[in-house]
């Protein structure tokens, strides 16, 4: 049985090479490590949609789901910032990061606009100079963004460049990117988001954007 893991962990690290070079030099019996940052909790709700969604709470579940399925199907080190409902300050989850020292970092979020019409998925990647980092953090992102709006059908409003602090603070010593998955000021998609079976769709498909090897 443990040489299968071995097998299964080395396998896994030559496809993600391909798309991240830093992975290259890993100890195949060293599992992949990602952070993954819920974003808001406790009195930061976030936004408030329809349906009375509060975004605190869909990033919350969506993490619980990504936790869940990589248990059964994947072999990613996956930490979380926050497994309950509680507020974490955006330095603390840096902080858990630049200890754990992860290869991937990813902060979940959801959309708002004043104008319900607005839809669609963007990931944003940190505003700094061009590092290695910052390279990985591009790809990995159009990776996701790409998964999500092929597979699920999500709008594309493309990967961005911005001064969030969780990837001001992270960039310098992981690869990182900020997801914002649909608008919860939206009617069709808030009701997209408070059904669990999309949200294991939604668990499922950012899993598989990062163990499955890019087309070359």
């Amino acid at each position: 049985m443990e040489s299968k893991i071995i097998s299964r962990n080395l396998f896994l690290i030559v496809i993600l090479s391909v798309a991240y070079p830093a992975l290259a030099q890993m100890d195949p019996n060293k599992k992949i490590t990602i952070v993954i940052d819920p974003g808001h909790g406790g009195k930061d709700t976030g936004a408030i949609g329809y349906y009375d969604l509060k975004e605190k709470d869909i990033t919350l579940k969506l993490a619980l789901e990504i936790l869940n399925l990589n248990s059964k199907q994947y072999l990613l080190e996956i930490y979380l910032t926050r497994t309950t409902d509680t507020l974490i300050s955006l330095h603390d989850r840096s902080k858990l990061a630049k200890v754990l020292k992860p290869d991937l970092f990813i902060s979940l979020h959801l959309n708002h606009s004043l104008n319900a019409s607005a839809t669609g998925m963007e990931v944003f990647v940190a505003r700094t100079q061009l590092t290695e980092n910052l390279k990985e953090s591009i790809f990995i992102a159009n990776e996701i963004h790409n998964a999500l709006t092929s597979t699920l059908g999500f709008k594309s409003r493309g990967v961005k460049f911005a001064n969030f602090q969780v990837l001001r603070e992270t960039i310098q010593f992981v690869p990182s990117i900020l997801v914002e998955f649909c608008f919860i000021s939206n009617k069709d998609e808030a009701h997209y988001l408070s059904e669990n079976s999309n949200l294991k769709a939604l668990a499922f498909s950012i899993l598989n954007s990062l163990t499955t090897k890019p087309e070359l």
